[in-house]
């Protein structure tokens, strides 16, 4: 992340997303000093096969997981949007939702889940990207919508960059080597997600963050699709 830009944004579908897809960034820019807010749109109450688990039980389990592994992280807060799990929509309500968010935080980089995965693709995940790419551009830009929100004297606001996780074409490859238990150590919080499977996860993981890394001159990469936005 360039010295000038000091602020990132992460919105994610359901608790555990960001750790997946960009905690080794997250966590190098932290350290860089730059300041992090999660955003989580679900409170992933349906992310169990446990046949004695409810959704009401999950949600809170699920939201107490996501809020140590942000501690973990150094991200300085956590907005939870609570919206069940599996129903997210387009509308607005929502996306004013994101762009009271964007105005309020003043993200210079938004980070989120690519919506543009090809066939299959979980469709929170899907409509999140899409969301957040409209809140950013042009909604949270312009003055005259959501004007409540001017109202409340937020200002509109121009994010610089965003950075897509999850993105089958990436362009842009961060060196995580340094971050990478942290990353793994963020994912550990989620335990009612991930369990035993710790292990598993964390070879595949490292496997797949080799992989990309030693072709861009790192031990561990993290892959993004970046958008820079031009005013």
């Amino acid at each position: 992340m360039p010295e000038k830009l000091s602020r990132v944004m992460a919105i994610m579908p359901h608790p555990d997303d960001a750790e997946f897809g960009a905690a080794g960034t997250i966590a190098r820019w932290v350290k860089e000093g730059k300041e992090a807010t999660y955003v989580v749109c679900t409170n992933g109450d349906k992310g169990s096969s446990d046949p004695d688990m409810t959704s009401e039980r999950l949600a809170i389990i699920r939201r107490r997981e996501q809020t140590e592994a942000a501690r973990v992280l150094g991200v300085k807060e956590v907005v939870f949007l609570d919206y069940p799990d599996g129903w997210l929509e387009d509308t607005p309500d929502f996306r004013g939702k994101l762009v009271r968010l964007i105005r309020k935080y003043q993200p210079d980089i938004v980070m989120t889940t690519d919506p543009y995965r090809k066939y299959m693709w979980h469709r929170d995940h899907r409509i999140t990207g899409v969301v957040a790419l409209d809140a950013i551009f042009p909604y949270a830009r312009d003055r005259l919508s959501y004007p409540e929100h001017i109202a409340e004297g937020l200002p509109t606001h121009h994010v610089r960059e965003i950075y897509l996780w999850g993105a089958e074409d990436p362009d842009t490859y961060v060196d995580v080597t340094n971050t990478f238990e942290l990353k793994i150590a963020a994912l550990t919080c989620h335990t009612s997600q991930i369990g035993a499977r710790i292990e598993t996860l964390r070879e595949r993981i490292r496997e797949r963050c080799e992989k990309v890394g030693q072709s861009h001159g790192c031990s561990l990469a993290e892959t993004f699709r970046r958008i820079v936005i031009p005013y």
